[in-house]
């Protein structure tokens, strides 16, 4: 097999729960060798989210397949000695130790650029290492509030929290983009250097256009459920055998298109109150009343076939058993199988392929399954 992309990049991680476990994650599927440091006892607590996985946590087994676990006390001097050692030959430290904490440790930024100047240092936060957040808890759900995604998320009547940990895996993602670009640069200068984020700082990037539409439009974004808050047509319609497509409209070419060879009534391209985007969004509940009236003439499969003919954009709501037997993945081979403590499971391939290289889906691994190789290799 081809090399990968991080061979011979090693990457210590001093990490638990989501953020900064998906990042190195990511960096593992690139061949990256990452020594993950759990703490005595029970180790990274998100080990016991649940037992959905055969006893597993399907925390624990999505974001930490390839790594190697090392259980260290990081308080006790032989074992302090040893993560020491471990940075002097890591590429990478990548932690999300509470603000205060890393410092007491003597890890702090300042300290490990003073004795590895080619190390690159990654530390994830809540909040960020300042100001009167600095020393808050920071669970993804939390931060969703603090970003205000939970404002815009829901129903008209509620809010409602997203299916996924998207504080946390925004985070996890800048952080590994982060560690990427920093890699590129030392090839280029020899030097390290420090990395930070903060789960509100990505997940405030990711509210971008909620944030540019209420500082300069004034009304902002308004939870909406599955409809689109400012495209319409774009949402859930129901069909004549009671299920519902999904559509999306996004231009005015695609307008006419819906009207004039699905719904077969080229009169609401020129109705006034469906003119252009915005007046269909003002007139959303107007507009669902016509489609539906014609929509109850097919079933779901027949007006998705429909759709398709006219190039518009449609899906059906799928549940995740539906994903795990996605046609569209099976027919492009993107499942793998890797190892774990309780036997192979069963998961997709990392999201980017590289062209000539196969996954290296390397195993999960057990509480400390590879302490004593470690110390005996770094000793």
């Amino acid at each position: 097999m081809p090399a990968q992309p991080l061979d011979g990049i090693t990457v210590v991680a001093l990490e638990q729960a989501v953020a900064a476990p998906f990042a190195t994650r990511q960096l593992a599927d690139l061949g990256a060798r990452v020594i993950k440091v759990e703490r005595p006892g029970r180790g990274d607590f998100a080990r016991e989210y649940d037992r959905e996985v055969k006893g597993m946590s399907a925390y624990f087994v999505w974001i930490n397949r390839g790594k190697e676990s090392v259980v260290l006390d990081v308080k006790d001097d032989a074992d302090r000695a040893l993560l020491d050692t471990l940075l002097a030959r890591a590429d990478v430290f990548v932690h999300n130790l509470a603000p205060g904490a890393v410092d007491r440790l003597g890890l702090s930024a300042d300290t490990l650029r003073a004795g590895h100047p080619r190390l690159i240092n990654c530390a994830i936060t809540g909040y960020g290492d300042r100001g009167p957040y600095r020393d808050k808890k920071a669970y993804d759900l939390l931060v969703q509030c603090e970003a205000g995604l939970l404002s815009i998320t829901g129903s008209p009547e509620e809010p409602a929290r997203p299916g996924i940990s998207i504080a946390d895996i925004a985070g996890g993602m800048y952080a590994y983009t982060g560690i990427l670009t920093a890699l590129y640069e030392r090839e280029r200068t020899g030097a390290g250097t420090d990395l930070s984020v903060s789960l509100l700082d990505a997940l405030g990037e990711w509210m971008g256009h909620p944030y540019f539409a209420q500082a300069y439009g004034g009304s902002g974004v308004v939870r909406s459920g599955a409809r689109h808050p400012s495209i319409s047509p774009y949402g859930a319609y129901a069909c004549g055998d009671g299920a519902q497509v999904f559509l999306s409209v996004q231009n005015d070419r695609e307008w006419i298109a819906l009207c004039e060879r699905v719904v077969g009534r080229p009169e609401l391209v020129r109705d006034a109150r469906f003119a252009d985007n915005p007046l269909r969004r003002t007139h959303d509940e107007e507009l669902t009343a016509e489609l539906e009236r014609s929509f109850a003439g097919h079933t779901a499969d027949g007006l998705v076939a429909l759709l398709d003919a006219a190039g518009i954009a449609n899906a059906r709501l799928r549940d995740v058993a539906g994903l795990a037997d996605h046609p569209q993945l099976a027919a492009r081979e993107r499942w793998g199988e890797f190892g774990s403590p309780v036997g192979p499971l069963r998961g997709l391939l990392p999201p980017v392929e590289v062209a000539g290289r196969q996954a290296a889906l390397r195993p999960v691994p057990a509480l400390g399954e590879h302490t004593e190789a470690v110390r005996a290799e770094f000793s």
